[in-house]
């Protein structure tokens, strides 16, 4: 029994498929899980990505969570101050999570050149201010320091840049209003250091940032007092739950609130990448299912004979039904090896050479992030094979129903 059940499985092995007859059935199934394994390598990795960069891009100008007076919240631009002397300042002790906080303030104002004028927003920050979340959209010149004495030093982007006409060294008037009525404009006078492109339209068309005491000057404010202060997280997917220990731990009048609160309309669109991704792996696993399950069919019609002489040799149902399942696993890992190495290929292309552009008004980054983990290409890849393989078991029934007497004689 063991040298037929032997000779029976080197027979249908994919070295004997270029002759058969089902041979092109069996390169469709191969091809349509590896094209399906690409589908949804590319697709986890480049929603994940993209949302992981939209997160990090909204955190580096904003930070996780914003505590600020409850008048602010309706406006980006600092009404009333808040005392730096709080319980939460400069470190947050008492909510486990918390890794940084910052004070910052805004004022509106406009920047005149010679040709042109833009409002803006600047955004005043101190030496409390991680640059480094916002170093790497950094494209020209350098970040400027707040740590001394008070300068005109400030970071602008490339999109307000290009519409005045300016570049690293140049200078430029910005104009605040002042809010008591009758009241003249105050100017000031600034000088790029550096120019940032974060490809989020939202931000570059309106943030300018320097040096926070020439906005508590303008203010009128104390060297403490400042307009909001900024939190940061150490895991992101834990932001809710912190967000609601901050408030509690801050004054009641103090409110806080988090980016996904601030800017939900973002994060409600990046929760449809979520549907979308689980579309796209339930349509490729079916459809790939779908191939294997006719490739399987085909297979036990074109071996009917041979089945029919493994049962009159004494093999059982499930010998037989074995046979045919563990060649079916072998046509499954080898369009998943084929389907890995193209995905992860493409991948890291993407990843090291930024070939796939994206409008950065509608997708709010420059290029198709990638996001390359292991951990859930393996996930996939078990996935695929485990559904494939137990919806096999269905088709693979039919051997039950072959007759011995009849499948011998079947031409």
């Amino acid at each position: 029994m063991n040298l037929e059940y032997f000779i029976a499985k080197r027979l249908i092995t994919a070295k004997d498929y270029k002759s058969s007859i089902s041979a092109p059935i069996i390169k469709i199934a191969i091809s349509a899980i590896a094209i399906g394994m690409i589908m949804m390598i590319v697709s986890v990795a480049t929603g994940i990505g993209l949302q992981q960069k939209i997160r990090e891009k909204i955190s580096a100008f904003n930070g996780h969570i914003i505590i600020s007076n409850y008048d602010n919240n309706l406006s980006e631009v600092t009404l009333v101050p808040i005392s730096k002397k709080q319980n939460f300042y400069p470190k947050f002790t008492s909510v486990k999570g918390v890794n940084h906080v910052q004070a910052i303030a805004t004022k509106a104002g406009i920047i005149r050149t010679e040709t042109a004028f833009e409002g803006i927003i600047l955004k005043g920050v101190g030496k409390d201010y991680q640059w480094k979340n916002i170093n790497e959209y950094l494209i020209s010149g350098k970040l400027p320091d707040f740590s001394q004495d008070l300068n005109q030093e400030v970071v602008i982007s490339q999109f307000l840049a290009n519409r005045l006409n300016l570049k690293v060294g140049d200078s430029f008037n910005t104009f605040f209003i002042k809010e008591e009525q009758n009241k003249l404009p105050i100017s000031r006078r600034f000088k790029i250091t550096g120019i940032f492109n974060s490809g989020f339209q939202e931000f570059d068309a309106t943030y300018v940032i320097g040096d926070i005491r020439h906005l508590q000057r303008i203010n009128k404010w104390g060297p403490d007092q400042v307009g909001a202060f900024e939190v940061f997280v150490d895991d992101f997917d834990q932001i809710q739950e912190v967000g609601e220990k901050v408030y509690q731990e801050t004054s009641s009048t103090l409110d806080t609130k988090t980016i996904i609160e601030k800017y939900s309309y973002i994060f409600e669109w990046l929760e449809l990448f979520d549907f979308n991704i689980i579309v796209i792996l339930v349509v490729m696993i079916l459809v790939a299912t779908i191939n294997m399950v006719v490739a399987l069919l085909v297979l036990i019609l074109e071996r009917t004979q041979m089945i029919g002489i493994l049962k009159a040799l004494g093999a059982d149902n499930w010998s037989v039904r074995k046979i045919f399942l563990y060649n079916a696993l072998y046509l499954i890992v080898r369009g998943l090896f084929w389907g890995n190495l193209i995905g992860i290929s493409l991948l890291l292309v993407q990843q090291y050479f930024g070939l796939i552009k994206l409008n950065p008004e509608n997708y709010y980054v420059n290029e198709a992030p990638v996001y390359l983990n292991w951990g859930y290409i393996g996930l996939l890849n078990l996935l695929t094979v485990t559904i494939c393989f137990l919806v096999l078991l269905i088709p693979s029934y039919i051997i039950t129903k072959i007759s011995p007497v009849k499948a011998i004689r079947f031409d």
